[in-house]
């Protein structure tokens, strides 16, 4: 009955991946399909920045309440502790539970000590990071409030779905975005103390939050990628490195990209925080674009090339390549981004943000 389950369940997934969802819906609906294959209480599924593993997005049911975030995320980014997503992301297998980690003693792992417990929550926790070939797309945590914990046939199958629902998310953020198109935003400013609380913030930043869907500025938590930048750049610091930066892109509920940076202000122990939110330009956005249409790396230096106005020769002579392959990765660039030509793939990737409908 489990492997009849297990199967409803795949391509329950696969439809939804096509179905021209948000990040957020999609998410939600992915959870919902895998629980008859997989029992669970509660389930939190995270959008990652692919090039940062930061957090920028989540979708929760029936899960820890949002005054847990920040600790969760002070967990995540800058604390030793079983099953963390960037390690999960890295292993041969990327799901794995809590109780075979912890040789069932889940009072090891320090979330569930400080933060798990204490909410109601003792049963086990299955954790995938969501990878596919373009990299970390995200996180799902399957909750037991109670009960048996989850099995070695549970943990097999969400390590299968791994690249599906990472494939899933990818497609969402290639979605159009359904709000009208606003002017740009100034760059906003926000300082924020050592929970992370606003101290201080400009009349851009409201509005980057505001855009953001956070009601930070009805007294609401801040969103999660400001929460996961401040918590780096705290991380980054305790460690004494001073040369990394904190930053993650994400795209708001208007459609715009976003760049969130994080840097530290003062001395220890009190040390603030001051985060930037501003419009990702071209530049910073191509790395993530390039992931999105699934470009290999070599597809994405030619890609760079091509925007540079470079010949294909020149293209050739600068990365070793034959004109002929040039040619060929060309070719399979269009493919992958619909376009047709050079002129279309600058627009589509530099100029419109990756937009498919916006040429």
């Amino acid at each position: 009955m489990r492997s009849h389950a297990q199967e409803r369940a795949r391509r329950a997934i696969t439809r939804l991946a096509h179905q021209g969802r948000g990040a957020g819906e999609f998410a939600l609906a992915a959870a919902r399909a895998l629980r008859p294959a997989v029992g669970f209480d509660g389930v939190c599924v995270l959008m990652f920045d692919p090039a940062t593993l930061l957090q920028t997005g989540e979708v929760v049911e029936n899960g820890l309440p949002v005054e847990a975030f920040q600790r969760m995320t002070q967990i995540e980014v800058g604390e030793d502790d079983f099953n963390k997503f960037a390690a999960l992301a890295l292993s041969r297998r990327p799901a794995a539970s809590l109780y075979a980690s912890t040789g069932g003693q889940l009072e090891r792992s320090v979330r569930h000590r400080e933060v798990r417990g204490p909410n109601g929550i003792h049963g086990d926790e299955l954790r995938a990071s969501l990878v596919s070939r373009s990299g970390t797309w995200g996180g799902i945590t399957l909750l037991r409030a109670d009960g048996p914990p989850f099995t070695p046939s549970d943990v097999g199958f969400l390590a299968a779905m791994s690249r599906q629902l990472a494939d899933g998310l990818r497609q969402s953020l290639l979605i159009d975005a359904t709000a009208e198109n606003r002017p740009r935003t100034d760059a906003g400013l926000l300082v924020l103390a050592d929970d992370n609380s606003i101290e201080l913030a400009n009349a851009a930043a409201w509005e980057w939050l505001e855009e953001l869907g956070s009601g930070a500025a009805t007294g609401a938590s801040v969103p999660p990628v400001v929460h996961a930048v401040a918590s780096h750049a705290r991380s980054l610091a305790a460690g004494g490195d001073t040369g990394s930066a904190a930053s993650a892109r994400l795209r708001t509920r208007a459609g715009r990209w976003l760049l969130v940076r994080g840097s530290l202000l003062g001395e220890a122990p009190h040390q603030r925080a001051a985060v930037i939110l501003e419009a990702a330009q071209p530049r910073s956005l191509f790395p993530l674009i390039s992931r999105v249409y699934g470009l290999t790396e070599p597809e994405r230096r030619v890609s760079e090339l091509v925007a540079q106005g470079l010949p294909t020769r020149e293209i050739a002579g600068r990365l070793h390549l034959t004109q002929y392959t040039v040619q060929d990765h060309l070719k399979s660039i269009f493919t992958k981004i619909g376009v047709h030509t050079r002129g279309e793939l600058i627009a589509r990737i530099y100029l419109h943000g990756g937009e498919p409908d916006q040429l």
